[in-house]
């Protein structure tokens, strides 16, 4: 019997050779971080780069990236031009905070999502879930997932951090929310140089709008728990830590600011996971059974169990997001000089490290653009670099709701998967796009029918 050839779907456009570092600040790269890549990146450990008068570190290495986002991350912060871009919208939430603010805040927010704080969470997730299957038709039609997959995440959210809040769902909240997500997502030249008319491009100034009216939500949420003396949910107990810890003033913004923080980051990152997941298994029908075999008996169980009762799901999340991990980039700048693997880097300097690229390195991956799931079962996974698969970043500044985020997707995918049957649209070319996550351009329409 023939052995069936892997999977390889769909990768953002590459080039034959490198191209001038400058062309990232001009024509389709500035539109889409992922586009444009030469083929040699994903053969190199390391590729020097310089814009203008900035020297960028471009690192493929585990043990290199190890060294700055683990062993000497202190000498490792986010970029100035970065600063520009997230604190005019999110301010100084967890994100974007340096420093001893970030470590306050830290420190706040971890207890809610260890694994045992977790747990709570799966029962209003699968409700969630539950939910939006009973309200898709019945008849086949076709379905943009990744919208649904957005629906899903920020009901999510809302739910589990803020107490169902209506005013985080309602159309008016969620048009906001995505000129934010635009606003990060498409960074001008003017923010490279440091030039003040980045304030003056139109998805900027639609950014700055819909961050005030988010910030007057978040904002309004926050005088009335205080005036209540309500804190019994995870943006309450934020609330009442910070209150605490910091002047009144300063406490309500950085409340508004970490609530904008999970807000946004805690649904957009897990919905790019869901869409490109269940596109992955819509591709690949004889998988999609078993995948729903594995769905229909984890939900037959105790839900709070249900993402230990389900590996296939959680392998083909890992691999999803190893082929289209949402956190694609990740930079830093140096604030002191170092070494790295022999190379001299020195203060001031950019270390640009891509998931995407690292994801796919011939050197680090056997077949690396195909789908293979078996490559996270637990008895491959120890074959693996433990610096070569970063989806949720790394070191200390790794995501807090990593956790979280492959729970849901699991019991969100359980769900979907259960429920109906997923086919792709022949007539519908799949992208990727690169922004603040990488994206599908243009949605994912996919064929949905019941079981």
């Amino acid at each position: 019997m023939a052995t069936q050839a892997p999977y390889i779907p769909p990768y953002p456009h590459r080039t034959r050779d490198w191209v001038n570092a400058h062309m990232a600040l001009f024509g389709e790269r500035v539109r889409d971080t992922a586009y444009g890549w030469a083929d040699a990146a994903f053969d190199v450990p390391y590729k020097e780069r310089h814009i203008f008068n900035t020297r960028i570190h471009l690192i493929n290495d585990p043990e290199m990236i190890g060294h700055v986002l683990l062993t000497n991350h202190q000498n490792y912060a986010k970029p100035n031009f970065l600063q520009l871009v997230i604190m005019p919208l999110i301010g100084r939430g967890l994100f974007s905070a340096e420093g001893e603010d970030w470590r306050v805040q830290r420190k706040i927010v971890a207890p809610t999502f260890t694994p045992g704080a977790l747990a709570g969470f799966n029962r209003p997730i699968a409700a969630v879930a539950k939910a939006q299957v009973a309200a898709w038709p019945r008849d086949a039609t076709r379905i943009d997932l990744a919208e649904e997959a957005l629906s899903v995440t920020m009901a999510v959210i809302s739910d589990a951090l803020f107490s169902g809040d209506l005013r985080l769902t309602s159309d008016e909240a969620c048009r906001h929310l995505r000129a934010v997500i635009s606003g990060i997502g498409k960074a001008p030249l003017s923010v490279m140089l440091g030039l003040p008319e980045f304030s003056f491009s139109a998805a900027f100034r639609k950014a700055q709008r819909g961050r005030k009216y988010l910030r007057g939500v978040f904002g309004a949420m926050i005088d009335e728990r205080v005036a209540a003396g309500q804190y019994d949910d995870f943006f309450g107990g934020l609330i009442e830590s910070l209150y605490a810890q910091f002047p009144r003033d300063e406490a309500r913004a950085m409340a508004i600011d970490n609530a904008l923080t999970f807000y946004v980051a805690g649904h957009e990152t897990t919905a790019v996971a869901l869409a490109w997941s269940i596109y992955l298994l819509a591709a690949q029908p004889d998988l999609q059974v078993e995948a729903r075999e594995e769905a229909v008996a984890a939900l037959s169980g105790d839900v709070e169990t249900l993402p230990d009762r389900a590996p296939l799901l959680r392998q083909i999340i890992e691999e999803s997001i190893r082929l289209y991990p949402p956190l694609h980039r990740i930079e830093r700048q140096a604030l002191g000089d170092d070494e790295v693997a022999g190379i001299r880097i020195c203060r001031g300097e950019i270390i640009s490290i891509w998931p995407m690229v690292v994801h796919r390195h011939r050197a680090l991956w056997d077949r690396p653009d195909a789908f293979d799931h078996t490559r996270f079962a637990p008895e491959n996974k120890g074959n693996q670099h433990r610096f070569q698969f970063i989806p949720f970043g790394l070191g200390p500044r790794i995501c807090v709701g990593m956790r979280m985020a492959m729970a849901e997707a699991q019991i969100v995918l359980a769900h979907w998967l259960a429920a109906r049957q997923f086919e792709t649209s022949p007539d519908h070319v799949i992208r990727a796009i690169g922004g603040i996550t990488l994206r599908p351009q243009n949605g994912m329409p996919l064929l949905v029918s019941p079981v």
